[in-house]
């Protein structure tokens, strides 16, 4: 769990997975673009890249390839024992 909480640490980050809950399935190309123009966030597509392996490492987005292209999805998942261990009743968890 202390890979999802290093994801979720840095705001490019959550600004990518905000991106992908919008709308899934978005190529390195299309994020880049959004971070730009709708966050004001203008890195580089290689750090983005950077930013989204992180992100695929604590298994908050997949990737799926259609012949050259690399799509990106949301799993939030992972966000659900975080979830379970303090948001829920003690008594539910049992």
């Amino acid at each position: 769990m202390g890979d999802v909480y290093k994801a979720l640490a840095d705001p490019t980050r959550r600004a990518l997975l905000d991106e992908l809950h919008e709308r899934d399935g978005q190529t390195l190309f299309e994020l880049c673009g959004r971070l730009i123009t709708r966050h004001g966030l203008g890195s580089t597509r290689q750090a983005v890249s950077q930013h989204l392996d992180v992100l695929e490492r604590a298994g908050l987005v997949t990737t799926r390839r259609e012949g050259r292209t690399k799509l990106h999805f949301l799993d939030a998942s992972p966000l659900r024992a975080a979830v379970d261990r303090w948001l829920t009743d003690p008594e539910e968890r049992a």
